[in-house]
């Protein structure tokens, strides 16, 4: 296609996958908010760092304010909790016919199909780890599963271009006619990785102790519970076994996902979660509530509890507030309830 794909958010998502795309030739443009970033990617160019590859790419790049004309495609990558008004922002932009995918974290399909509509919405899941340091600098810490569907199963020629491109970035990137599945196994994964931001340990170091093991697997039976009750069978990824979570398990089983989960992450120069930077460097906000709060609240919705689950969004608050700090004793009252 003749048009750019234009990038919703240059961030640690947005900006690498712009990155490789404009690397290979890919007419793109990012949109983003963050005035110095923008001078950064369109005149000395963004720098991708890290084990995986280092190469420093110019890619055309302007704030909301500055962007004219419509767009086919749309690749929305902004904090899960900011989806809402980016999709009412950038709906002038979308063209008739068009599309936007979310390469985001949490059910942000929902958002967008309710604000644009479900046929102008497609679903992605990412795994990859990676950082946004600065303007014009993204850590890649390492590689991961990427996926991508329709949010109603069917595959579509706009579905195998976008997954050709997705390819570019991640050659080992997956079609599915079930983008919910992985959708749901990466909310179990994330319920775990806010737990690990409660305290200043790493990702691999959390995992990888013992005594947390019942609380990453509490978390993980409670996300698979909801989703089992919502009629989803949740894929695996990197590591994570939802079946392991699911009610009736075995423990052992659990606990072999947990400690592939600290395997994994003991892989990566990304030691700790985008969440945990949140609150320890960029002193902001999380995605907590579209992340871990809506499992919570879609489980009130089948009748199956989530107290845990709502621990961790109250003590994630409270960090944010400054109300706790972020130590082991913050996580300790999460694992009273576990």
């Amino acid at each position: 296609m003749a048009e750019p794909v234009l990038i919703w958010g240059a961030g640690a998502i947005g900006g690498t996958l712009g990155a490789y795309w404009a690397r290979a030739g890919i007419d793109v443009l990012l949109v983003d908010i963050q005035h110095e970033h923008v001078s950064a990617c369109r005149k000395t160019g963004l720098s991708i760092e890290g084990p995986v590859e280092n190469f420093v790419q110019t890619v055309p790049a302007v704030t909301p304010d500055e962007l004219t004309g419509r767009y086919s495609r749309i690749v929305l990558a902004v904090k899960a909790q900011h989806t809402e008004a980016a999709a009412t922002q950038l709906a002038q932009h979308l063209a008739d016919g068009g599309y936007v995918l979310s390469a985001q974290n949490g059910l942000n399909e929902l958002v967008l199909s309710r604000v644009l509509g479900a046929e102008r919405t497609m679903g992605a899941f990412v795994n990859f780890g990676a950082d946004w340091h600065g303007a014009g600098h993204i850590l890649f810490g390492n590689r991961g599963a990427v996926v991508v569907g329709e949010i109603d199963g069917d595959i579509r020629e706009r579905t195998r271009e976008m997954h050709a491109l997705l390819r570019v970035f991640e050659p080992d990137a997956v079609l599915t006619e079930d983008i919910w599945s992985y959708l749901w196994g990466k909310l179990g994964y994330g319920a775990m990785l806010f737990g690990t931001a409660l305290t200043n340990d790493s990702m691999a170091d959390n995992f990888a102790d013992p005594a947390r093991a019942k609380i990453w697997i509490a978390l993980g039976r409670e996300v698979m519970a909801v989703a089992r009750a919502r009629g989803v069978a949740p894929r695996g990824f990197n590591g994570f076994e939802p079946d392991a979570f699911m009610p009736g398990a075995d423990v052992t089983a659990a606990r072999r996902s947990v400690a592939a989960l600290a395997d994994f992450n003991r892989h990566t120069a990304k030691t700790h979660s985008g969440i945990w930077r949140d609150l320890a460097i960029r002193k902001r906000t999380t995605e907590v509530d579209p992340q871990v709060g809506i499992v919570a609240e879609l489980g009130d919705e089948a009748g199956v509890d989530t107290p845990v689950l709502r621990r961790l969004v109250e003590l994630v608050h409270d960090v944010e507030a400054g109300r706790r700090s972020m130590s082991k004793e913050t996580l300790g009252e999460l694992a009273k309830l576990c």
